[in-house]
Order: C-alpha cells, then sequence, then structure tokens
C-alpha cells in the first residue's frame, strides 16, 4: 500500500473510532462542577454476599431498606486497600472473612475520578477524569489497558437504586465463589426463578414473566469506553436483564485523551432514544455507578463506585447534567 492510501485507511480508521456527538457537543468542562467518586476494588463481593449477615458487616441495615451508598460512601478509601490485599477485613465489631483469594501484586485499593456531566438537549455526556495510579499488568485482558464503564439505571431496577451495580453481581458469576467452573455473565436478580446465597444459576421465570420485565423498563444500560495509550477510544454499548449481551444499533460514542498522568474519558448517548433503550428526560431521577478495569484487567478485578443519583438541567441529585 502507498503511503498515501496508508494515510487516508489511517484517517478512516480514526474516523470511525472517533465520537461524533462528544467531539461536536463544544461543552466547555471548564464550566461544569465536578464531583470526586472514588472507585474501590471490590474483591468477591456479590448481592448475596451483601444481604449475608456473616460476611457483610452492614448486612442487617441493608435487610431492611438502607442503601449502600447511604452507609459507605466516604469508606471507600478504607475499604479498597483493605480487599485488595486478600486479608481478612477488620471492623470495630471484629474481623470478617477475605473476599480476594487471588490478590493481584502491587495492584492500588482505589482509584479517584472527578465526574462531571452535562447535556446539550440532544445528547448526555458524561466525563470522567482518573488517576489510575500505578497499575501492574494484569494480563488477563490482552486487548485492552484500561475500561471505563457506566452503569444506567433507568429507575425502574429498584435493586440498582438501592445497590448500584451490586444487583447484576452475583456469587456464581465467572470467578466468583460460587461459579464452579462456569461462564456466566451479569444477570438482573427479578429474572431469576430462584436466588439463593450461590445466585440465581440459570434458572430463569417464566417467558411471560421476562416479557413483563422487558416491557417494564427492567434493565440496566452499559456504556463502555475501550482505552489502549496512543489510540483513538472505542465504544462499547450492552444491555443487562438475564444476562449481559451487546445491544444493537449501538448509541454510545466514547473519547479519551491521556495527560500528565490523567485520563479524559468522555461517555456520551442521545437524550431520545427507541427501545430497548431508556429516554433520558427532564424531572425524572435516574441512577448510575462506575467501574473501571485498569492494567488489562477483566472481569471482577475492577474497580467500582457506589451508586449516585442523576437528573437533567436541575434539581435534588448527586449529578446534575446541566444545559450547555
Amino acid at each position: 500500500m502507498s503511503t498515501a492510501l496508508r494515510t487516508i485507511a489511517a484517517a478512516g480508521i480514526a474516523a470511525l473510532f472517533a465520537s461524533p456527538a462528544a467531539h461536536g457537543a463544544g461543552i466547555n468542562w471548564a464550566s461544569v462542577p465536578g464531583k470526586e467518586v472514588v472507585l474501590f476494588y471490590p474483591g468477591q463481593s456479590s448481592w448475596e454476599w451483601a444481604l449475608t449477615t456473616n460476611d457483610m458487616s452492614g448486612a442487617e441495615d441493608f435487610r431492611k431498606g438502607k442503601n449502600c451508598s447511604t452507609c459507605h460512601i466516604g469508606e471507600e478509601k478504607d475499604m479498597g486497600p483493605q480487599i485488595v490485599s486478600g486479608k481478612p477485613r477488620v471492623f470495630k465489631t471484629g474481623e470478617k472473612p477475605s473476599i480476594e483469594p487471588t490478590p493481584i501484586p502491587g495492584k492500588p485499593g482505589t482509584i479517584l475520578a472527578t465526574v462531571k456531566v452535562a447535556n446539550d438537549g440532544t445528547n448526555l455526556y458524561v466525563h470522567l477524569d482518573v488517576n489510575e495510579g500505578a497499575q501492574p499488568d494484569a494480563r488477563q485482558d490482552p486487548a485492552y489497558a484500561t475500561k471505563v464503564t457506566v452503569m444506567f439505571d433507568n429507575g425502574k431496577v429498584s435493586e440498582a437504586n438501592r445497590g448500584g451495580c451490586w444487583a447484576a453481581c452475583h456469587d456464581d458469576l465467572t470467578n466468583m465463589p460460587s461459579a464452579q467452573g462456569a461462564t456466566r455473565t451479569m444477570y438482573l436478580p427479578r429474572t431469576r426463578a430462584k436466588l439463593t446465597r450461590q445466585g440465581g444459576g440459570d434458572a430463569l421465570v417464566a417467558p411471560d414473566q421476562l416479557a413483563k420485565l422487558r416491557a417494564d423498563g427492567y434493565q440496566l444500560e452499559y456504556w463502555q469506553a475501550l482505552l489502549n495509550p496512543g489510540q483513538p477510544a472505542r465504544a462499547a454499548t450492552q444491555l443487562v436483564f438475564d444476562k449481559r449481551d451487546v445491544a444493537g444499533p449501538s448509541i454510545v460514542t466514547a473519547e479519551g485523551t491521556q495527560s500528565g498522568g490523567t485520563l479524559s474519558v468522555t461517555l456520551s448517548r442521545p437524550l431520545n432514544a427507541s427501545p430497548p433503550y431508556s429516554s433520558i428526560a427532564p424531572g425524572n431521577t435516574y441512577h448510575i455507578g462506575f467501574a473501571i478495569h485498569s492494567g488489562h484487567a477483566a472481569r471482577r478485578f475492577h474497580y467500582v463506585s457506589y451508586e449516585r443519583t442523576l437528573v437533567l438541567n436541575s434539581g435534588n441529585a448527586d449529578l446534575v447534567a446541566v444545559r450547555q
């Protein structure tokens, strides 16, 4: 291939992976207030684990109706380093068992992110400035060094309203304690015929119940930026229902830059969307959570945040997507 053709091909590939909505938005991020979000390493914690008193210190309060964020936002910087070490967890009331049987040597326990959200009347933009720290190479995902994910709840997944991404993380997923070698992706609790301490397995509720759950909007959207140093970001759109599956057509765009140790990522998607997606409108409260896979990590070896509320334009929420 000639030099001219290689140049044209490279430009075409860059255009393919670029984010037209994000680049064309004209969002002045310097004028948008940011919120610090601490993402911590969760080990083998699961929805079922969170409900088990012998395993999780706040299980009784959670069962009574308290949300995870109510008790634990502000504690992430202590929890992450303790969990990632693989040692027993220490509380005022005593020790709890380790929830990381295979720690990655040298992996930091937390990642700090400054999150900003905005909209231009057409698209929602979620911007993260992330300091990944010194990440060892986990050698689990050779394709991507970093993956930045937003989990979006349209407000109709009550488990996610209360427990963020733990609503989709179960004890029998791949690399979790009760997996028994199975390959199983994230799923939502009400899609299973029965949940035990070991999770819900593969037995689903009746087809008519599944259809009703889908019609009611019982799903999570999974927006992801796939990143490698020196390369354009790639975007992925998935849905979590009875499993985590690629959604089509993809409606998410992504961009990412690296400067001075800070990774800046913007994910965007249209406010108005056709099924299977949810539209995002002023006056409604949504819930979002964040996850970051760093150092070529995969599956559960990630950092996660607790759930945050989101509104458009104005209102009482953790994150307000201002109109620009």
